[in-house]
């Protein structure tokens, strides 16, 4: 399979193709694969404009008529698997059956969309309350919010796009999005896919390649009432600092800890914390970083850890036996290996990997990281995981709150009271037991807490977001 030499951007509905500035590297041999579209001001302002005239129409088509636009696209994505997966695997670096998960996770998510977009419903509510009130009655309904503005990461740049484009079209809501200039085509094809629909009102939709310096109207601008950030934490903060009055959500990094019990299947942990810590090269904001082990069976299950792990097969992604490629740049490999360099001269352990080459990084294991490293406190965002041992469960759920993130958090254990425990206990967006943090289905209420982010993802979730409730009073005369 080949990819195109150049690629448009979409802006109000259609290709345009005004520059080829944006040049897209394949992330394994550091060659330009691909050249994009790079919007200019001019335009992003000329895409804002569009999705502002298309919002009246878009609010009122009907629900089949968007259930339909989103089943083209799943019929269209199921038949575009290949060339999806293959740009996934060119353009983010990522093995290519990890990127052909993530097709299926677009089709997934789009078939959620088409079938959450008929149930936008609404309630009638007894307003008789009082003597003041006999005779008056109330309804509510949900509305499209209006004009949307998103911008998405490198690390999932089909189904985290996915995410915020599919519950905009079962709400009607026009958007514009920003997509990463490390990883654009994924949206690009979506553009491609969505110009097919020939119902969709002009505006309904532009996709923009931008250099963060031009990207500012995508936050600013008071025209877009709504704003959905995938990214990091410094980034995100600032801007729903610079959004004004809209709604944001924000679904930003994370440290995510793994806690395995002593009762727990250990087979069965090894095959997912290997899984959740170093599938697609650690690149994922509920990726496991810090796995906290029982002492009862500490040093078995390092044990099991260390020769699993080294056993990683690592290369070129387009080959079907790689299990680690490279990371998204050789900046944000050296950016790794520097923490671990940093926490082997504080104190820690290497356990295995740690060596780089270019942008490939081994799958690293550390143990007794010093609290205040890098490599434990911030967000590895790389093929990176650190040991730690606990006594009680309470010293455990410690260990997990010790953190300025809270995503989601993993616990193997077959005690029904500590999982509720838990629940009630972890600061956190979500607990899966006896699994992994990096687990995600798709129509879940998906987001974190304190620096991991504000808001939840998953489509019946989003669409709320992306509505406002609208009353109506009626007095029966």
């Amino acid at each position: 399979m080949q990819l195109k030499d150049t690629y448009p951007l979409y802006l109000n509905n259609k290709a345009a193709q005004p520059n080829t500035d944006l040049a897209v590297t394949d992330k394994f041999t550091g060659e330009v694969a691909f050249r994009t579209a790079l919007a200019t001001p001019d335009i992003i302002e000329e895409a804002i404009a569009g999705a502002e005239r298309a919002a009246p129409a878009m609010a009122k088509l009907a629900s089949f008529e968007k259930q339909g636009v989103l089943e083209h696209c799943v019929s269209r994505f199921r038949e575009r698997f290949d060339e999806l997966a293959y740009a996934l695997c060119v353009e983010a670096g990522k093995p290519i059956k990890d990127a052909e998960g993530e097709v299926t996770r677009l089709i997934d998510t789009f078939k959620i969309a088409a079938e959450e977009s008929t149930r936008n419903y609404g309630e009638v509510q007894p307003l008789d309350i009082s003597a003041r009130a006999k005779g008056y009655m109330g309804m509510w309904k949900r509305v499209p919010i209006g004009p949307c503005s998103f911008i998405s990461p490198f690390n999932f740049p089909l189904n985290l796009a996915a995410h915020k484009i599919a519950p905009a079209i079962a709400v009607g809501c026009p958007f514009v999005m920003k997509p990463a200039s490390m990883t654009p085509l994924g949206a690009i094809i979506m553009g491609e896919v969505l110009a097919e629909c020939d119902i969709l009102p002009e505006g309904a939709f532009s996709i923009l390649p931008a250099s963060r310096d031009g990207a500012g109207l995508f936050t600013t601008d008071e025209r877009l009432k709504f704003l959905s950030f995938t990214g990091s934490p410094e980034v995100g903060w600032a801007l729903k600092a610079k959004a004004g009055k809209k709604p944001v959500v924000l679904e930003l990094g994370g440290n995510a800890a793994v806690v395995v019990d002593k009762d727990a299947d250990l087979d069965h942990a090894l095959e997912r914390i290997i899984f959740g810590a170093f599938y697609q090269s650690g690149q994922s904001c509920i990726g496991v970083q810090r796995i906290i082990i029982h002492e009862d069976i500490y040093d078995e299950f390092k044990a099991m850890l260390v020769e699993k792990t080294a056993s990683l097969v690592s290369g070129d992604p387009k080959d079907r036996d790689t299990f680690i490629g490279p990371m998204i740049s050789v900046k944000e490999a050296t950016r790794l290996k520097g923490w671990i360099d940093d926490a082997v001269k504080a104190g820690a352990k290497l356990l295995c990997g740690g060596k780089l080459e270019g942008a490939m990084l081994e799958a690293t294991l550390l143990e007794g990281v010093p609290d205040d490293c890098d490599a434990n406190r911030e967000e590895a965002f790389g093929p990176l995981a650190n040991l730690s041992k606990f006594s009680t469960w309470e010293e455990a759920m410690a260990v997990v709150n010790d953190s300025r993130f809270g995503l989601q958090t993993g616990i193997f254990t077959r005690d029904i009271h500590k999982v509720l425990d838990a629940w009630d206990e972890l600061h956190v967006g979500g607990v899966v037991v006896n699994d992994v943090s990096s687990y995600r289905v798709d129509n879940m209420p998906y987001g974190g807490v304190k620096d991991s982010g504000l808001g939840r993802e998953g489509i019946r979730f989003a669409m709320e977001d992306m509505t406002e409730i609208r009353n109506l009073v009626i007095r029966r005369a």
